[in-house]
């Protein structure tokens, strides 16, 4: 079944996905958004099955043959299908039978891709939680500074009085501990001085991390760069960046670590590339640097993954939670966001940073 003139020109121009199916299952158009969304040439896929398309695990052939066979129509809610790229896309998708001009059976099928809409619901839920948490800290930490400096000061005039200077020693601890919870509670709150913006190459930031890092004692954990020279510049606190770089690359080094040399050749990638017509929250910009930084160490417990950015959860017993919380804390003041996905064996933390302003 092809459509004719008129018909072709109101599918070349709709946004939903729209193929058209033949009795065999072969497909006989394919709209451009369809070409698009699949990443397909309607010249080369047009006479071939529909599996060349996608490959859907759950009965999908068969659903199609009844679909037709049947004259049955039926929609499916957020299907994962495989493309021939290796890509996987999450669509909701309705099939619908038709009748042609002779009375033969024919199917057409709409596609709504919503990996974008998931990935902006996801992201404006961090932007969201990160938001909540800093009112939190905020909150908290003037709860706990005000007790604090009269704390300090309680123990400094008390020192003066002692009538042993060997007692300062507990005035000292007293004044000591206040000034380590107070350090503590501005460390929560992240970054507060202005954006020193600048053009600002960032594999020269990613290589400022990596000689940190090798300077702090990462032997034996080898350093792979996968980057990409033709990433322009980008306007950036270069400081700032390289202290939200470096604390995601120190936690990839410590859990690689602390798997006392049972993860075999440990590695950690450091790889850029550029994303086009990118959205990130709900805001779409022409041109965006991504940074991955990937470690083959064990993973991050499902139990504290969705939380990992926010302040005090960290997956170490002896961490403080505060490092990733601050790196996504600055990466935000830059219009971006880190994301993170893991498996053992595979962790990658992905900062997206915006090159040109929203579209």
């Amino acid at each position: 079944m092809a459509p004719d003139n008129l018909h072709h020109r109101i599918l070349d121009n709709l946004k939903t996905a729209i193929i058209l199916v033949e009795p065999n299952l072969t497909v006989s158009y394919l709209n451009p958004a369809a070409e698009a969304l699949l990443a397909v040439s309607r010249l080369r896929m047009t006479g071939h099955s529909v599996t060349k398309l996608f490959y859907e695990p759950e009965d999908a052939m068969i659903n199609l043959l009844d679909a037709i066979n049947n004259f049955n129509a039926y929609t499916k809610r957020e299907a994962q299908l495989s493309l021939q790229t290796g890509d996987k896309i999450t669509v909701d998708f309705a099939v619908t039978p038709v009748y042609e001009a002779n009375g033969r059976k024919s199917l057409i099928i709409e596609l709504q891709p919503l990996d974008r809409l998931l990935r902006i619901s996801r992201e404006e839920g961090l932007f969201s939680s990160q938001e909540h948490a800093r009112v939190l800290v905020r909150g908290l930490a003037h709860e706990i500074k005000n007790p604090l400096g009269g704390l300090r000061g309680a123990a400094q005039l008390l020192a003066r009085e002692l009538p042993d200077e060997s007692l300062s020693d507990y005035t000292n601890i007293i004044i000591e501990e206040a000034d380590r919870l107070r350090n503590l509670v501005d460390n929560m709150l992240g970054p507060n001085q202005s954006l020193k913006m600048e053009p600002t190459n960032i594999h020269e930031v990613l290589e400022r991390v990596r000689h940190l890092v090798e300077a702090e004692g990462a032997g034996g954990i080898q350093v792979v760069r996968d980057y990409d020279p033709s990433i322009p510049e980008l306007v950036a606190d270069r400081e700032q960046l390289i202290q939200a770089t470096l604390n995601i690359v120190r936690n990839a080094v410590q859990a690689l670590q602390q798997q006392n040399n049972q993860v075999d050749n440990p590695r950690i990638v450091l790889r850029t590339r550029t994303l086009r017509q990118f959205t990130i929250g709900s805001h779409r910009y022409k041109l965006v640097c991504r940074v991955d930084v990937i470690d083959n160490g064990p993973g991050i417990a499902d139990s504290v993954r969705e939380a990992i950015f926010l302040p005090m959860v960290s997956g170490r017993p002896e961490g403080t939670g505060l490092g990733l919380s601050i790196s996504q804390s600055i990466i935000n003041r830059h219009r971006g966001l880190i994301e993170c996905s893991s498996e053992p064996g595979n962790t990658v933390f992905t900062l997206n940073i915006p090159l040109e302003s929203a579209a």
